[in-house]
């Protein structure tokens, strides 16, 4: 028998809120509707959590929301497509990469300041560094 969760067990498990998880389902992300159980509250199977996973690891890396859909789509389609599929991740990745070469760049001026001030403070010598009145 397969494992059937509910919204509060499945935010746990992918670290998405419950709020989240409703407007992915709004925003049309899931590949099949999430059925129901007879009272009406949304019913998970580990294909689903999987799935959710992967697309907030999608969202958190700053992939569209449109993106995300026309991904899900393409998925949701079948077979057939896979070439599609290749190039929205492809160049997500390129994206992504580049981010980080900015990230790393920042982090760069950043540490060269952090060892600045490290060295002027425990020399004693901070006292002016950047000074507004000078």
């Amino acid at each position: 028998m397969e494992e059937r969760y509910s919204i509060g067990e499945v935010a746990e498990a992918t670290g998405l809120s419950v709020h989240a998880l409703r407007f992915f389902e709004r925003e049309g992300l899931f590949l099949r509707p999430i059925p129901r159980s007879s009272g009406g509250r949304r019913v998970f199977d580990r294909a689903d959590v999987e799935w959710l996973t992967l697309m907030n690891r999608l969202r958190d890396s700053g992939m569209p929301i449109a993106g995300i859909r026309e991904f899900a789509s393409l998925v949701a389609a079948g077979p057939g497509n896979e070439a599609e599929r290749l190039k929205l991740l492809q160049d997500h990745e390129a994206a992504v990469l580049a981010k980080i070469a900015e990230l790393r760049a920042c982090l760069e001026v950043i540490h060269g300041k952090v060892v600045v001030y490290e060295a002027h403070v425990n020399a004693g010598t901070a006292r002016g560094l950047w000074d507004p009145a000078s």
